[in-house]
């Protein structure tokens, strides 16, 4: 069984290990108090903030709009790899404001679209929005298992 770890990372460290990791679980305060927890695909744009498309009728932009503090936690691609929880500022960006953004969040997690007007149009004709969350605090690098002094491993 593998020993836990808690890599404690700079900002570019932080920032090399989020961006190929595109499996998030978004968290948001709902109006009356509680916690709404949302998987979502997440990329980073090019100040290095976290990046979430959404519709602007979603409750996690609902939520954002009302209280914009929010935690995200980036997972590997596989069940038990690293993660991290990072603690942030959210803000929403609706249409026309989100179109160029969607196309850095898009150009960021997929790549060259191999057309950029269909996806622009596309994006218009949905009303997407886009949650952009300034990073202002995170936690270690961790992967689950065994604690390092328990003798396992």
């Amino acid at each position: 069984m593998a020993i836990a770890t808690a890599d404690r990372a700079t900002r570019e460290e932080l920032l090399d290990f989020v961006r190929p990791r595109h499996e998030s679980v978004l968290i948001t305060r709902k109006r009356a108090g509680g916690l709404q927890i949302s998987p979502v695909t997440s990329g980073l744009d090019q100040e290095g903030r976290i990046v979430v498309s959404t519709y602007p009728q979603r409750a996690k932009a609902a939520n954002v709009r009302h209280d914009p503090a929010v935690s995200v936690c980036v997972l590997s691609d596989e069940f038990g790899g690293a993660y991290v929880q990072i603690d942030g500022t959210g803000e929403v960006l609706d249409m026309p404001e989100a179109l160029e953004p969607l196309v850095e969040y898009f150009r960021g997690i997929s790549g060259e679209h191999p057309d950029w007007d269909e996806y622009r149009d596309a994006m218009r004709k949905q009303n997407k929005s886009l949650i952009r969350i300034t990073i202002e605090e995170w936690g270690p690098i961790a992967t689950g298992g065994f604690p390092p002094d328990s003798g396992r491993g």
